[in-house]
């Protein structure tokens, strides 16, 4: 990870789950990172916490809701004003609502378009146009995707965010032809994990206020072992591209 040192990274969604563990890992890699999200709170206790550790790296908390393309420009205009410049792009924001396809809620589709996939591509345009603004030709395009991307499961709660999974899917093996068409180093890596201990399926069944703990009797990865999936790719030299992690915990049956 030495080459990283001191260059600059953007975790999207990174306050809670695994885009925090992400933003840790790679601030302790020495790495000025740029977390954001629309709970600036939560932000600013991680941004407090980690520059107080007097790691080689940085964070900086940036309130993005990511539903508005004018905040994300506005986000992209404050890294190009502090930093000149930006070497990785990490798309971890996402989130789901239990909206099926036969009778779902036409507001939760939309939400989850914007945040999944439209935020997505726009922060991936605005992460490369300031790449190559700086002729910088072995950056890195991470999307944090899920196994609903993959596959489905039987459960009409995910059908919807499965889909838009699998639009994140086409969407990065897209973004890396377009790059190889012109003959850009940029690397795309899509990372989709099975079930993580986040907050993810708290949100999901709206089940934060009955003590109900959906992880554990089920098999289940860190928010840690993403981020340790990451730096893995992230260090790997540049004539390699890793385009493609599935992850799973070990028992997880589909």
């Amino acid at each position: 990870m030495d080459r990283w040192i001191g260059r600059v990274a953007l975790v999207t969604g990174s306050s809670v789950g695994i885009g925090k563990a992400i933003s840790k890992a790679l601030v302790e890699c020495g790495l000025k990172v740029v977390g954001c999200a629309r709970n600036i709170d939560q932000l600013k206790q991680l941004e407090s916490d980690l520059n107080a550790n007097k790691t080689k790296g940085s964070f900086k908390a940036i309130k993005c809701d990511l539903r508005q393309e004018s905040e994300i420009k506005s986000m992209f205009d404050e890294i190009r004003s502090t930093f000149g410049r930006i070497d990785i792009c990490i798309n971890n924001a996402g989130l789901a609502k239990d909206a099926p396809i036969i009778d779902g809620n036409t507001e939760f589709w939309r939400e989850m378009l914007d945040v999944n996939v439209t935020a997505l591509s726009i922060c991936t345009r605005e992460a490369i146009s300031l790449m190559r603004d700086n002729d910088i030709n072995d950056g890195h395009i991470i999307h944090l995707s899920s196994l609903s991307g993959h596959r489905l499961v039987p459960s009409s709660a995910t059908h919807f965010y499965g889909a838009t999974k699998y639009a994140v899917r086409a969407l990065a093996e897209g973004l890396r032809q377009e790059l190889r068409a012109i003959k850009s180093g940029i690397r795309v890596t899509l990372i989709s994990p099975g079930v993580v201990e986040t907050e993810f399926s708290v949100r999901l069944q709206n089940i934060k206020e009955k003590n109900i703990d959906p992880y554990a009797n089920n098999p289940h990865v860190k928010a840690e072992d993403i981020s340790q999936i990451v730096v893995n790719v992230l260090q790997m030299p540049p004539h390699v591209e890793i385009n493609d992690v599935l992850i799973r915990p070990t028992f997880q049956l589909l």
